[in-house]
């Protein structure tokens, strides 16, 4: 008999959501991980995801769950889930290091009859070809021996009406019986399972739905350039073009993308297919505008400060929100770096305010923090709304600033107030 139902492999942003609701589900659920901070802390209670709290960790303490370090656990688990991370390296180039390193420990400890699934967002194909090789040298046959599948993650940090329960959860088996274990397997704790063909498919469906929210972000955030240059509001434009019940989804300019998907997963799409001979124009194109959306962020700064007669050089610039998304304390990806490195060099005397970071820096350098809202935003010779937290009392920005650059369209526009 197994010891554990699941052993989640990565006790991040999408392996802890997973392991929550495996164990609610009576699941006997280990989490595994190379970090020992995160081990210890989760073995005591501390929570450092933003959408698990010490409550929610206590309840699953009580469940049964454990966070360990010793990957012998994998020989007595049913299944495998990998939850590790797939970034880029310093040339865009999809960095799956951890998922090679995470598979030859599965590997070194796999059993006959146990299905292992990956769910970190990679290129189509990588199950088949990178990870089932792998898992074939422990001398057991994928499809035979053992079951082997693919399942996107789609975990939104801070969505508060969609979690892993309720989003529907595509899985793709490299055969189809490997196909019906892992449908039976998420069927515990997920409200809808959707099947596809193959590894290759549930792959591709998760790089295509990043894909299109990250090319239609950089329509609208190009939109927002040459807008601003024509004397046409988007922000309102936008509204109308919502009210059409049909043919039309609402996107909406911003500093740029952040976060573990969007500034990534279509790179890995692009990476495919420039493997085939040619470049995938539409994805580049899409990263080329996103990734100057700072520049540009930084330009306007630039254009507010001359028209109160003031250089970048020697201003105070305070920096409202540096996380990727509002309400989670996630920076990974966050635009407010490339932001704040450019007014660095423009000489600004930097400060930032958010409920959710207590420390940042920026290339090594400590940026000061805030506490007081209204007293920051008053002595600000300039006031950028990177990130719109509902901690934030809007009414006091619009108030007391000086200068504002709204890049979320959540102010009211003025004299002294502009949206992006």
């Amino acid at each position: 008999m197994t010891a554990f139902d699941l052993t989640i492999i990565g006790l991040g942003y999408v392996g802890m959501p997973l392991a929550k609701e495996a164990t609610a589900a009576g699941l006997r659920v280990a989490g595994l991980d190379v970090d020992p901070r995160k081990v210890d802390a989760l073995n005591a209670g501390r929570s450092y995801i933003d959408d698990l709290t010490d409550a929610d960790l206590d309840a699953m303490l009580s469940g049964g769950f454990t966070a360990m370090l010793d990957a012998s656990v994998l020989s007595r688990s049913r299944t495998i889930v990998i939850c590790v991370p797939t970034p880029l390296d310093e040339d865009h180039r999809p960095d799956l290091s951890a998922v090679e390193g995470a598979t030859r420990t599965v590997a070194e400890h796999l059993q006959a009859g146990t299905l292992v699934v990956l769910e970190s967002t990679t290129w189509p194909g990588t199950t088949d070809e990178l990870a089932r090789p792998i898992l074939e040298q422990s001398g057991l046959v994928a499809g035979e021996d053992f079951h082997l599948a693919f399942s996107p993650e789609r975990i939104d940090p801070g969505n508060p009406k969609f979690g892993l329960r309720n989003t529907p959860k595509v899985v793709g088996g490299y055969t189809p019986a490997c196909k019906e274990r892992a449908v039976a397997f998420y069927s515990q704790f997920v409200e809808r399972v959707v099947p596809v063909s193959g590894t290759r498919e549930a792959e591709m469906a998760k790089l295509l739905e990043n894909t299109y929210r990250h090319v239609n972000i950089a329509l609208v955030n190009e939109m927002a350039i040459f807008c601003d240059e024509l004397g046409v509001n988007l922000w309102e434009a936008i509204e109308a073009a919502s009210t059409k019940p049909f043919g039309f989804q609402k996107f909406l300019p911003g500093p740029g993308v952040g976060g573990h998907c969007i500034p990534v997963d279509p790179s890995y799409l692009s990476y495919t297919v420039r493997k085939l001979g040619y470049p995938f124009r539409f994805v580049e194109l899409a990263q080329e505008i996103n990734e100057r959306m700072p520049s540009y962020v930084v330009a306007r700064v630039q254009r507010l400060l001359n028209r109160a007669r003031k250089p970048v050089n020697g201003s105070r610039v305070l920096l409202l929100g540096v996380t990727y998304k509002p309400d989670i304390a996630d920076e990974r990806e966050t635009p407010a770096i490339p932001v704040a490195e450019a007014l660095l060099e423009l000489g600004a005397e930097l400060s930032f305010c958010d409920p959710y970071v207590k420390k940042w820096s920026v290339e090594g350098t400590p940026v000061p923090r805030e506490e007081d809202l209204a007293e920051a935003v008053a002595a600000a010779d300039v006031v950028v709304l990177l990130q719109q937290h509902s901690a934030f009392d809007l009414d006091v920005v619009e108030e007391r600033a000086s200068l504002v650059l709204d890049t979320r369209g959540v102010l009211a526009t003025s004299e002294r107030v502009e949206r992006l």
